[in-house]
């Protein structure tokens, strides 16, 4: 993998983590444009670090909201920063036993599947539809909605699912406030990043050398930069529900992949 190679995936990485327009999906789509041929071993560290990059990116932007949960995990109060923690932790149930119990299925997913990709980018298209001409609401996030969130979450592993656009327009059908929606959809990703991070590691899955190599590090720098970007736009996008034009820009690059899957078949 170049460095110009890398340097793309990692914007690509840091701009569709929070667009709701599918990071994995485009990901697998930009690397099969690239006709990516790198050892198993560097794909996966890849595609790790870039998302440890949107996952630092995202501690970054909502830092005083990770210190909220922090403080809240640790108080044992039926306050609501405690409240707020154990919303985030019931939210990350569903995608936890998905990511344990079916690794292997999910692998399958993924390698090329540009035709599964397109499909999966039509559905994301159909749900911001949904999600845009819905009223605002401006309900809390109860442990109930967390875990019907969390389950939007675990779908979305799917490529071509977006992750902040399911969960996003699962919390504003719900009836929750966009800014709470946006905030949420954020926030409860994190620790389920950190958790595969750790679990890779200790698998054997990622073995870290003396040197980072710099094709590596330019992925990590371009995903966090425009992370921190895209987040923060992301917030003021939902704000003024403008979805309708990812909606579009989701249905025109699925049928372009379904085409393509089609042709190449």
């Amino acid at each position: 993998m170049g460095n110009l190679e890398s340097l793309i995936l990692g914007v690509i990485q840091g701009l569709t983590e929070f667009l709701p327009v599918s990071s994995s999906g485009h990901l697998e789509l930009a690397k099969a444009l690239f006709g990516d041929e790198s050892l198993p071993e560097e794909s996966l560290l890849f595609t790790v670090v870039v998302h440890f990059a949107t996952a630092l990116a995202t501690i970054v932007v909502f830092r005083k909201e990770v210190a909220t949960i922090f403080s809240g995990l640790f108080q044992f109060k039926n306050n609501q920063e405690f409240r707020f923690s154990l919303n985030i932790i019931i939210s990350m149930i569903p995608a936890a036993l998905v990511g344990l119990f079916l690794e292997e299925e999910i692998e399958s997913l993924f390698g090329g599947k540009v035709l599964l990709v397109g499909l999966m980018l039509l559905v994301t298209g159909v749900l911001l539809l949904f999600a845009n001409n819905t009223q605002a609401g401006d309900k809390n996030v109860s442990k109930g909605k967390a875990f019907i969130i969390g389950v939007s979450q675990a779908i979305a592993i799917l490529p071509g699912i977006s992750r902040s656009g399911a969960t996003i327009s699962t919390s504003l059908l719900l009836g929750i406030s966009r800014e709470r929606a946006a905030r949420f959809s954020f926030l409860m990703v994190v620790p389920l990043i950190l958790g595969k991070m750790a679990k890779d590691v200790l698998d054997g899955g990622i073995v870290v050398s003396e040197g980072i190599p710099l094709n590596i590090f330019i992925g990590f720098i371009a995903a966090f930069g425009t992370g921190v970007w895209a987040c923060n736009w992301m917030i003021d996008i939902v704000k003024r529900a403008n979805l309708n034009y990812f909606a579009l820009y989701c249905f025109i690059v699925g049928i372009i992949a379904i085409i393509a899957s089609l042709i190449a078949f």
